[in-house]
C-alpha cells in the first residue's frame, strides 16, 4: 500500500463520488479509479459499492478508512517534526556550566530556550569544573559549554567570547568588614581563603591567587572546594572568605554578604563548542545563549 493509494482512498470516501474525489486530487477520474482497483486488489477485499448513480463504502473500507486517517496523521506530524528539526527548532541539546556560571545564568537560559524554542530538549549540568566541560565537548557528552576562558582549550573547541564580570569577595555576615559599602582586597590578607581546585581543575583558581599576588599578598590558608555552592556555604559558617565571579550573589545564602572589590578584578565567560559539529538545534540554541548573555553585565539576579 503506498501513501498515494491511502489519500485517494480516503478522499473517495469522503466524497462517495469518482468525479469530485478526482477533482480534490486534481487527477483524472479514470486514473483514480485504477489506483483505487489496485488497492483492493492488493488488499484482497472491495472496498466500494460501485453504480451508475452512486458510490457506497464496504465495511471493509469503513475499517480501512480508520487506520488510514492514522496513517496519514502520522505522517503529518513525521512531516512537521522533520522540519522543526531541518530548521534547528526541535532536537535535543545537552549543555554543560562552569562552577561560578550556573546559578543566574542555567536558570536564565532554560526560560528563554523554553519560550523561543519549546521543541527543543534540553539537558542542563551544572556546577562543572573546566577539564569536565572540554572532555565532554570533545566526547559529545556536550554540545555546548559555558566556561571561563582563563587557561588554553583543546584546538576543536571554539569560543564565542560572553561577557566579563568583576570579582566580588564573600564574608561571613558577621565579619568586621561586613558592613563596608565595598572593600580592598589587601583587607583580607591574612584571611584564609575558600577556592576552587588547583591544578587546571579550575581556572578561578589561578584567577584568584593572581589578584591576591597584586593586592600584596599570598593567602596563608586555602581551602579547596569543587562546587561554588559548598564555597559559599564555608564562608557562611564562618571559616573564610572567598572571591567569586559577580553573577554567583544570586547564590542566596543566609550569613554572607557579597562586597565590591576597591580593585577592578574581572574573569571572562566564553561559549564553547565542537568546532564543525553543530547541528541546526545547537546553533539556535547557541544564538539563545549569546542573546540573553552575550555583552550583558552581570547583576547578582537570575
Amino acid at each position: 500500500m503506498e501513501l498515494r493509494h491511502v489519500r485517494y482512498f480516503l478522499t473517495l470516501v469522503e466524497e462517495c463520488h469518482f468525479g469530485r474525489a478526482a477533482q480534490r486530487l486534481h487527477v483524472a477520474q479514470s486514473a483514480l479509479s485504477q489506483q483505487i482497483k489496485q488497492l483492493e486488489r492488493e488488499l484482497g477485499t472491495p472496498l466500494f459499492h460501485r453504480s451508475t448513480r452512486r458510490v457506497e463504502v464496504t465495511d471493509a473500507g469503513r475499517h480501512l478508512a480508520g487506520y488510514a486517517r492514522s496513517i496519514l496523521a502520522e505522517v503529518e506530524r513525521a512531516e512537521e517534526q522533520m522540519a522543526l528539526l531541518a530548521t534547528g527548532r526541535a532536537g535535543r541539546v545537552s549543555i554543560g556550566f562552569v562552577g561560578t556560571a550556573t546559578y543566574d545564568i542555567l536558570p536564565r537560559i532554560a526560560r528563554t530556550v523554553r519560550a523561543q524554542l519549546p521543541d527543543v530538549s534540553l539537558e542542563l549540568r551544572g556546577e562543572l569544573l573546566k577539564p569536565e566541560l572540554v572532555e565532554g565537548l570533545l566526547d559529545g557528552t556536550y554540545d555546548l559549554a559555558l566556561l571561563r576562558t582563563d587557561t588554553p582549550v583543546d584546538a576543536a573547541v571554539a569560543l564565542t567570547p560572553l561577557r566579563s564580570e568583576r570579582l566580588v569577595a564573600v564574608l561571613p555576615t558577621g565579619h568586621p568588614l561586613a558592613d563596608r559599602a565595598e572593600i580592598p582586597l589587601a583587607a583580607l590578607a591574612d584571611e584564609p581563603f575558600v577556592v576552587h581546585p588547583s591544578r587546571d581543575r579550575s581556572s578561578m583558581h589561578g584567577r584568584v591567587l593572581a589578584a591576591c599576588a597584586r593586592a600584596g599578598f599570598e593567602p596563608a590558608t586555602l581551602i579547596e572546594v569543587g562546587e561554588t555552592a559548598t564555597l559559599v556555604v564555608l564562608v557562611a559558617a564562618g571559616n573564610a572568605v572567598a572571591l567569586v565571579p559577580e553573577s554567583v550573589q544570586s547564590l542566596r545564602l543566609d550569613g554572607v554578604t557579597y562586597l565590591p572589590l576597591v580593585e577592578t578584578e574581572t574573569v571572562d565567560l566564553a561559549l564553547a563548542r565542537r568546532a564543525g559539529h553543530d547541528s541546526p538545534a545547537v546553533g539556535q540554541v547557541a544564538e539563545v545563549i549569546q542573546g540573553c548573555v552575550g555583552n550583558r553585565r552581570a547583576t547578582g539576579t537570575p
